[in-house]
């Protein structure tokens, strides 16, 4: 698969509404890298507060955009979906960096690529980017746990 619509994201990732933030999987390549698109919209729930007379998309929900295709990346290079039990829990978060706002109507592209797995501990690099300048980037660690 190097490709995912909403049907087959929502099949690997637990998030919804008003936390699923991709919306198409551009390109994949299990073990390496993905890239992916969120569509960002007036509609989304947090502008209104953030701000109303100038709305941006919080940094904080662009890396966990980024976050969330990183766990596509991980299931996809598993070969494996999500249950219930599943929860992927940030780790780290090293050298965040936010360069532009994101504003309604940009189209965030999302790419994230493997740098190290490790006893259950994936290490990311990651950047979002709108009309090619890059938005944020970040390095990100996560492991996927089983609860109870």
């Amino acid at each position: 698969m190097t490709t995912m619509d909403i049907h087959q994201i929502l099949e690997h990732l637990p998030h919804r509404y008003p936390f699923l933030l991709v919306d198409r999987v551009l390109d994949i390549v299990p073990g390496e890298k993905i890239r992916v698109l969120k569509n960002v919209t007036m509609n989304e729930p947090f502008f209104p507060g953030h701000y109303p007379h100038h709305p941006v998309m919080p940094g904080v929900l662009i890396i966990e955009a980024l976050a969330q295709a990183a766990a596509l990346l991980s299931f996809n290079t598993m070969g494996s979906k999500p249950d219930e039990n599943s929860v992927v829990y940030f780790v780290g978060i090293d050298n965040a960096r936010f360069k532009s706002p994101v504003s309604p109507g940009d189209q965030l592209i999302l790419e994230v690529s493997i740098l190290l797995r490790k006893r259950g501990i994936w290490k990311f690099a990651a950047k979002a980017s709108v009309d090619g300048q890059t938005a944020a980037e970040a390095e990100l660690m996560c492991t996927l746990r089983t609860i109870e």
